[in-house]
């Protein structure tokens, strides 16, 4: 196993960052947030990793007492967070935040799946959710299911699909990073979800609380001014690959038509 190297500083900056400062780490984190994950699941997300590095990383955050291993169905080694990692949520979430009003490079890559939206919904959320507030719903994001459960002031999103839903919102990864990095309008978002349930007070608590999450995420970012001239030009992500296919699928359509 590779050692990193240690700041070996007086200062619990540094301190932090010898656990979690390496490359890598902190994106396998934000994935766990997500809940329990199998090797080839943290591969296939954190795009680009290599297989002997992504090993690295997993048995020296074991050894750091950030993650654990645990058996998954079928006896399949999962990972999970440990009570430490658990620790990280507010972390991630800042950097979230701050990132999100920060340019994006000129070609970006989708993650492999979506795990990563589920730590800064989860911490929004949970800041502005009402202590009241008892929902049960489940986020398709461009097909893949997360699980949000609200109650007691506290929400949690898990990755894959709630057990009894009472509202199904669905919609595209872009549109998501878009909404939450303040360059499409909430309006504009609240559009481009379709929604599936039988229960109006749920459909109107879900998208008030993913609304009032939005805007909770924005007053946590960084100021206009501190990021304006960053933000003259804002590269264009690349379309997700959802609507790829379903662009594709409208050539395809048209040209039948002409035929």
């Amino acid at each position: 196993m590779t050692v990193g190297r240690k700041y070996r500083l007086l200062c619990p900056i540094a301190r932090a960052l010898d656990r979690v400062g390496d490359r890598w780490t902190l994106l396998v984190l934000r994935d766990l947030h997500a809940g329990p994950a199998r090797f080839v699941e943290l591969q296939t997300g954190l795009s680009g990793i290599a297989s002997n590095l992504l090993t690295s990383r997993l048995e020296e955050m074991t050894t750091d007492g950030l993650i654990r291993k645990t058996d998954g169905p079928h006896q399949v080694v999962l990972y999970e967070l440990a009570p430490l990692g658990r620790e990280t949520s507010k972390l991630l979430y800042e950097l979230a935040a701050f990132g999100s009003r920060l340019p994006a490079e000129a070609d970006v890559r989708e993650p492999g799946n979506h795990r990563t939206i589920a730590v800064t919904l989860k911490v929004a959320c949970s800041r502005v959710a009402r202590p009241d507030l008892t929902l049960e719903a489940e986020l398709r994001i461009d097909g893949e299911p997360f699980a949000l459960h609200a109650a007691s002031g506290r929400v949690d999103v898990q990755a894959g699909p709630s057990r009894a839903p009472q509202v199904v919102i669905e919609t595209d990864y872009g549109s998501i990073v878009d909404v939450t990095d303040g360059v499409l309008p909430l309006q504009k978002f609240a559009e481009r979800l379709k929604i599936t349930a039988n229960d109006p007070p749920a459909v109107a608590a879900a998208l008030g609380l993913l609304g009032d999450a939005v805007a909770q995420i924005a007053r946590d970012a960084p100021g206009e001014d501190s990021t304006a001239t960053l933000r003259r030009r804002r590269p264009t992500r690349r379309a997700s690959k959802a609507a790829r296919a379903a662009g594709s699928s409208g050539r395809a359509a048209r040209r039948r038509g002409r035929e």
